[in-house]
């Protein structure tokens, strides 16, 4: 019979460089997947916090006027390179698909690192924090290693070497831009709206609060949010940690969970072709088709 700690060692016998994705994937689809599932959606109201990222979000309207289909081709996309792998189909369709949409709007390169940050930085914080067990060095390491390399195949330059240099990176980047934007706001609020319409609309205030309470000080002061109550954030907490504990009980996962099993997603009840998923171009348009100030745009790779 598997034992708890059992793929822990199977990761600790690979090669964190070599074998980066493959132990990526054990560590999202077997140990971790609720974690990291929750932290990816906290990493979302992160990037909403840079003012040039929000308010080109808000002007989109993706993700105030279509919340559900936004996340959960964002979720698709990102977890088929992590189910299939970078050389697969699906995997490089996928990447495709994003490069295509970016393409379509003026992101700065520092923003598009930032983002690519998040996705380093914010899970390893949640689950050495709320996880029922720290991630290893080994793990560390191949989540940097495929994050480095999802960001070769979107063209991000300038890409941190090192966990501690994503850190770093994210940290500097967060202390420089972090502001207020009432456009980026809406899309925070509807980001709230959305995560609770998942569940029954009496809990919705509770829901609001309860993830309200594991923002940071930061987030809440860039987006003008009033800061929950000492004891509603210690309850909220704790109650995550409970849940860890429960966790860590219990036999290992037998099989991998990926994003599209997740009960968040609902746009695709009768299924999905990779190829499909996300915006696409507006016709007749070249170049960014929404107005605004920022940066110059990226320059990402097929």
């Amino acid at each position: 019979m598997a034992k708890r700690f059992d793929r822990l060692e199977q990761i600790r016998r690979m090669d964190p460089v070599a074998d980066a994705s493959e132990i990526y994937r054990l560590t999202a689809a077997y140990e971790f997947p609720w974690d990291i599932t929750r932290a990816l959606e906290l990493a979302l109201f992160r990037t909403y916090a840079v003012p040039s990222i929000g308010r080109l979000l808000a002007e989109t309207a993706e993700l105030t006027d279509r919340s559900q289909k936004r996340y959960d081709d964002t979720s698709l996309l990102l977890d088929t390179v992590v189910e299939h792998g970078f050389a697969s189909e699906p995997g490089r369709t996928a990447i495709r698909r994003i490069n295509q949409m970016h393409r379509s709007y003026d992101i700065s390169d520092d923003d598009m690192r930032y983002v690519l940050c998040t996705f380093v930085v914010v899970p390893k914080r949640w689950i050495d924090t709320f996880g029922w067990r720290r991630l290893s060095r080994h793990e560390i390491v191949a989540s940097t290693v495929h994050y480095r390399a999802l960001g070769r195949h979107l063209g991000i330059k300038d890409i941190p070497e090192s966990y501690e240099e994503f850190e770093a990176c994210l940290d500097a980047y967060e202390q420089a831009h972090f502001g207020w934007d009432e456009r980026a706001r809406t899309v925070s609020d509807a980001t709230l709206d959305l995560m609770t319409s998942w569940y029954p609309s009496p809990l919705a205030p509770v829901l609001r609060g309860a993830t309200l309470a594991l923002l940071d000080e930061p987030l809440l002061k860039a987006f003008r949010y009033e800061p929950p109550a000492a004891l509603t954030r210690a309850l909220v907490r704790r109650a995550v940690r409970a849940r860890s504990r429960a966790v860590r009980l219990l036999p290992p996962r037998r099989a991998p969970h990926f994003a599209r099993q997740n009960r968040e997603i609902k746009s695709y009840p009768a299924g999905y072709r990779v190829a499909d998923l996300g915006t696409c171009p507006v016709p007749g348009v070249r170049g960014c088709p929404v107005r605004h100030s920022g940066g110059s745009a990226g320059d990402p790779v097929q």
